[in-house]
């Protein structure tokens, strides 16, 4: 196991190393260029959208409000808990600076790909509506290109039991055993039943379900960690200080923290935000082309809303509580550090934490076993999707049970090797995009 694990770590040094942050921060930089700050400029669109999308709007078979939450409850997860707090324990407050400027350029990388999504989907022999980066690719793309869809969709399959399941099913374990005793094994088995219960039903009952459910589990927690704020208030101004100035000049060694270059706090919180938001990787728009919308302009500004609510609002109420609270020197890490800086605030914040880290992980589980599911029938056709949510059940309880380290590890890794394929398709569909956008906007300016 051990050769294993530094294999698997050498090798996430090399996916995770400056080209794929250049890669990543790069589309997101050339689309925003590209689209005249678009996702800034419509944000309020955007929310207007996503409150009319709240019936359907044209074909698809989830209303347009539904494929959003569908693809926030796959990124709601234990990366804006666990992951946000590893970044700053790796990588200093100046972590939570590169965390925000990841998602705001993956807002313009968010649009795109459920433009794309929409735009080239499919409706396969059951009468789904089936896209994705797999999708457009194979649609949008010269022949040349394909293997770039099937290299997508093997990565998707693969990493969904990583990121998607093998992850939040261990930190779910783990946070409820040390915060309740409650056993990893009754924490495994009763996820794994919870979630074949859901998962029957396809994606209508995971949209029904995500509608209702992550709605009230954000607004929750972003309340709760507003009252954390509003106590920590006086420490609000230096935490920013500290964010911004970190960011560019590293963070020196104080209490239980080890001190960290600026380079580690651009890794890990590109690395971490792009984990939390999933802008690039290509998993939301297999949501959002399920859409019941005609429009592949309004679902991107509709999908571009995931990436804000979920870094520049989520991810920053947990990252400011842990720094405004002091925890980030206790040299405590992952979900331990953000239940520790919750407490130091509220008596029983640790147990809020613990509550909300297993609602949002077991959503998650949720949204990605559609993401996979999607993939696999692209590889196999829709004969493999049973047995595919068979084992999809079957992996939560023995991912309950797995070395939590490795398994952060490899699905950082499989997230690299997902997010290739994508990359490529959205730079060279960019034209496109861009090009659908000024229409769809022109046109509507005429109208």
């Amino acid at each position: 196991m051990e050769f294993i694990t530094s294999a698997v770590k050498e090798f996430n040094g090399i996916v995770w190393g400056v080209p794929m942050l250049i890669a990543i921060l790069g589309t997101g930089c050339f689309l925003m260029i590209g689209l005249r700050f678009l996702p800034i400029t419509r944000l309020g669109m955007g929310c207007q959208l996503l409150w009319q999308g709240r019936t359907a709007k044209g074909e698809g078979d989830i209303a347009p409000f539904s494929a959003l939450m569908t693809s926030l409850a796959a990124t709601i997860g234990t990366g804006n808990i666990a992951g946000v707090a590893t970044a700053i324990f790796i990588g200093g407050p100046g972590a939570l600076f590169w965390m925000w400027c990841t998602a705001l350029v993956g807002m313009a990388t968010k649009y795109a790909e459920a433009v794309c999504a929409v735009h080239f989907r499919e409706i396969d022999e059951r009468g789904m509506h089936v896209g994705g980066p797999m999708y457009y690719i194979k649609n949008g793309l010269e022949k040349k290109w394909a293997w770039l869809g099937t290299a997508f969709a093997i990565f998707g399959a693969i990493a969904g039991f990583g990121i998607g399941n093998s992850v939040q099913a261990n930190s779910v374990a783990d946070v409820l055993l040390s915060s309740f005793n409650i056993p990893v094994e009754v924490t495994g088995v009763t996820l794994m039943i919870l979630v074949g219960m859901v998962l029957i039903g396809g994606i209508k009952r995971i949209a029904n379900f995500a509608s209702k459910l992550v709605p009230f589990m954000a607004f929750t927690y972003v309340s709760f960690g507003l009252i954390v704020l509003a106590i920590n208030f006086s420490a609000i101004p230096e935490a920013f200080n500290l964010i911004v100035t970190n960011a560019f000049t590293g963070t020196a060694a104080q209490g239980g923290f080890v001190g960290a270059a600026v380079w580690g706090a651009i890794r890990f919180g590109v690395a971490r935000g792009v984990f939390s938001n999933e802008a690039g990787l290509g998993s939301a728009p297999i949501a959002h082309a399920a859409a019941a919308n005609n429009s592949p302009i309004d679902q991107g500004l509709i999908a571009m809303l995931g990436t804000f609510i979920d870094t520049i609002i989520i991810c920053s109420i947990t990252g400011l509580v842990i720094i405004t609270s002091g925890a980030w020197t206790s040299g405590e890490t992952g979900a331990s550090l953000s239940s520790l800086a919750f407490a130091k605030a509220i008596p029983g914040g640790d147990y809020f934490i613990a509550i909300a880290l297993t609602i949002f992980a077991f959503t998650t589980i949720l949204g990605w076993s559609y993401y996979s599911e999607r993939c696999i029938e692209f590889l196999l056709g829709v004969k493999a999707i049973i047995p595919f949510r068979i084992l999809w059940v079957i992996a939560v309880p023995v991912g309950a049970l797995a070395q939590l380290d490795f398994i952060w590890l490899l699905a950082d890794t499989l997230n690299a090797l997902m997010a290739l394929p994508n990359l490529i398709a959205l730079v060279l569909l960019a034209p496109m995009v861009i090009q659908l956008s000024r229409d769809h906007f022109k046109s509507t300016s005429q109208s």
